[in-house]
């Protein structure tokens, strides 16, 4: 209708020259609101937009007028799974994708099941029509920093600002330099090897993709990134180096 397409130009135009284009036939603005993005350092709130193919989301600059850093995820490739609140952390759920997996928070219960509800009937909707299945390799979502002070896998190295944390890309664990040496191509996540450590190097290498996600006992155990637009995060968020 021409009031959608009037919706999809105002989203385009707040991302302004440095956005994808947004507009092409069929798609359809679904919903958009403010979701708290549990982000490597911590929690940030970042703007959402649920069209029914694709799901966009971008850093507030000036609220419902400029945002910026835009991440478009297709939706034939999410998969989402509720996660149980937390201290602070409440009313939250997982959005999982080969290439990048994240938390994210909404403001109340009942937000949260309207976003998942929309969410969930978009990608069964666009299943059925494509007959595409659901993807199931999925990106481990990151341990935030703050949850480890020393190395997850070798249980020894503090981290200190000269003992820097990385990340796996693999299991998602907060890992030191010595546990990380190792790179590994995982095509879902990267064109080039991506850092991992060393456990899941063993395994990735006798080509047990699917047992190298170690179980964890926290809200992110349930788990564990599809190339399009720029899936690496804010600034402070997955810098590629870490």
């Amino acid at each position: 209708s021409e009031a959608n397409t009037r919706r999809i130009s105002v989203v385009e135009n707040c991302f302004g020259a440095a956005g994808q284009p947004l507009t092409i036939p069929g798609r359809v603005l679904i919903g958009e609101g403010v979701l708290t993005k549990l982000c490597r350092k911590k929690p940030k709130a970042r703007q959402f937009f649920l069209f029914n193919d694709i799901l966009v989301y971008g850093n507030i600059v000036i609220q419902k007028k400029k945002y910026n850093k835009q991440h478009i995820i297709p939706l034939e490739n999410v998969t989402i799974e509720s996660i149980q609140d937390e201290g602070d952390l409440r009313n939250g759920w997982l959005i999982k994708t080969p290439t990048k997996s994240f938390a994210v928070y909404a403001a109340t219960a009942t937000e949260k099941s309207e976003w998942m509800n929309h969410i969930n009937k978009c990608v069964s909707d666009l299943l059925s029509k494509s007959g595409k299945t659901p993807s199931n390799e999925h990106a481990a979502v990151w341990v935030p920093d703050s949850e480890a002070t020393v190395c997850m896998r070798c249980q020894k190295a503090k981290f200190t600002p000269v003992n820097r944390r990385h990340h796996c890309r693999k299991c998602g664990f907060v890992v030191c330099g010595p546990c990380s040496e190792k790179r590994f191509l995982i095509p879902s996540q990267s064109s080039k090897p991506v850092r991992i450590c060393d456990f899941c190097y063993e395994f990735l290498s006798m080509g047990e993709m699917s047992t190298c996600q170690p179980t964890r006992s926290d809200s992110f155990s349930q788990s564990p990134k599809p190339p399009l637009n720029d899936i690496s995060d804010d600034d402070d968020d997955d810098d590629s180096s870490d």
